[in-house]
């Protein structure tokens, strides 16, 4: 039984699983500031959008202070995992930790730090962080959970059914990589396109009908990473191509996390996303000039900023 479930990491991914669960299991919250840590104590967490929800947790920025917890849910982005883990080195040694960040390699950072149970999990659900105690709701697509090194699939079905009882789609895998790779393909082409056209992802990204439309290169970007995929063995979940048309087919256009950091003028995630796919390519011996160019372009739109 999951009675107690800590969300690290209280960004706009993090509120929506701890809003959602606070409605069904005891939640805490690991924040990075303490005055976060204090506005959720004192006036909770409220969802809006596709839930309307207010939600009782019990956050703290202190490790020390949080009591022991059954689930972990590693919700930070890629570029504080390091950080973040750290801090959970040495305790909660009874808790199973799920990482949900974007592209490759979370599991291995997590695991450097701890010999816990470890679930992978990637998320296509957004949302839009309007204060530290609100965050509208806004896609209300699934996470998709597996086992890494050998965490009981029973285990990983539990925290799937936990998420989907609290309001959220969740579904578990027996082998996550499918699914990983699909999202890594679509994150690494769609979330590279905006950070460097300034675009969110709207009709740009589909429009194939003129020679410089933007959708021939997203369709190229994308063959390049599908080539990969298949040459270190990974059958694809989805085609990332036909989650592109999907999305642009949505309502309203939804602002990739790459396209916000450069608009802060914060580092993004491109080394555990286009890095990381880049590097599958050269240890697979496939030529990836387009996906290069873009994994340059967006260090080199970080490097701007100084």
């Amino acid at each position: 039984m999951i009675e107690r479930v800590c969300v690290i990491g209280a960004g706009t991914i993090g509120s929506l699983f701890a809003g959602h669960l606070a409605q069904v299991v005891d939640v805490a919250v690991l924040t990075r500031r303490k005055d976060h840590a204090d506005a959720l104590n004192e006036h909770g967490l409220h969802i809006t959008g596709r839930s309307d929800l207010e939600a009782r947790v019990r956050a703290s920025d202190d490790p020390a202070a949080l009591a022991d917890f059954d689930v972990g849910i590693v919700a930070c982005k890629g570029t504080d995992l390091e950080r973040t883990v750290e801090r959970l080195a040495g305790r909660f040694p009874g808790a199973t930790l799920m990482t949900i960040q974007n592209g490759l390699g979370a599991e291995d950072v997590v695991r450097r730090h701890g010999s816990w149970p470890l679930i992978s999990a990637i998320t296509f659900m957004s949302g839009t962080r309007h204060s530290d105690t609100e965050v509208e709701y806004v896609l209300d697509t699934p996470t998709w959970l597996g086992p890494f090194e050998g965490t009981p699939l029973e285990r990983v079905e539990e925290v799937a059914e936990l998420i989907a009882s609290s309001g959220l789609k969740a579904e578990a895998f027996a082998d996550l990589r499918p699914a990983q790779w699909s999202k890594l393909i679509f994150n690494a082409t769609v979330n590279g396109v905006a950070a460097l056209t300034r675009l969110p992802h709207d009709f740009h990204f589909a429009a194939e009908e003129a020679a410089t439309d933007l959708g021939l290169l997203v369709r190229a970007l994308m063959r390049e990473g599908r080539a990969v995929a298949a040459a270190v063995g990974i059958e694809l979940e989805e085609d990332p191509w036909e989650m592109n048309l999907l999305a642009t087919k949505r309502g309203s256009a939804h602002r990739p996390s790459m396209l916000e950091d450069v608009e802060a003028r914060r580092a993004t995630e491109v080394e555990s996303i286009n890095g990381a796919l880049v590097r599958e390519a050269d240890g697979a011996g496939v030529p990836v000039p387009l996906q290069r160019a873009l994994y340059a372009l967006v260090r080199g739109k970080e490097a701007s900023y100084s």
